[in-house]
């Protein structure tokens, strides 16, 4: 095996990051959900279908279910694009639906810390435009963090954010 088939970086090639808008994609629905305490590890098994779960996670939220119109969207987009022009963050790929973002990153720190960034930044900057209110829950908590090790993993992530997330919104 020659040096440069060989990559013993602890960084991937890049991340797959996706960010969900609060109240969106609750723990019982039928698209299933991992869970923060204990279950969210490579390979669990997913909450699934459980219509009384999903019922007392309904009615335990303290404001509605938030959606990104396109005024909105456009302003997330912009934030994160910020993000990375100023912490030189790579951005191969991003797209922001009513309730998902979808961001391929490369950067050399762990992914929280760029999601993190990301959904500040993003909150801050809706705020600052007038878009949200001062009290707006605009994200939910945590997001997916998807490492990518191969070219061809970040390949494919880049035609699904791209590609794989439906029709054209409107900008309303």
């Amino acid at each position: 095996m020659s040096d440069h088939e060989w990559d013993d970086s602890q960084y991937p090639l890049a991340y797959l990051i996706t960010i969900r808008t609060h109240g969106t994609w609750l723990h019982g629905d039928q698209r299933g959900s991992v869970d923060r305490h204990g279950k969210n590890l490579y390979g669990a098994e997913r909450i699934g279908l459980d219509p009384v779960y999903s019922v007392t996670m309904d009615r335990n939220m303290s404001s509605e279910p938030f959606l990104l119109n396109g005024p909105q969207r456009a302003v997330v987009e912009s934030a994160i694009r910020n993000v990375c022009d100023h912490r030189l963050f790579g951005l191969p790929a991003i797209h922001v639906r009513t309730n998902h973002t979808h961001i391929v990153a490369v950067a050399q720190i762990p992914p929280n810390l760029m999601m993190n960034a990301f959904k500040a930044n993003a909150t801050r900057e809706l705020r600052e435009s007038g878009l949200v209110a001062p009290d707006q829950r605009v994200w939910s908590r945590g997001g997916s963090t998807r490492y990518l090790w191969k070219s061809n993993s970040v390949e494919r992530a880049i035609d699904y954010t791209i590609n794989g997330q439906g029709d054209e919104l409107p900008d309303f």
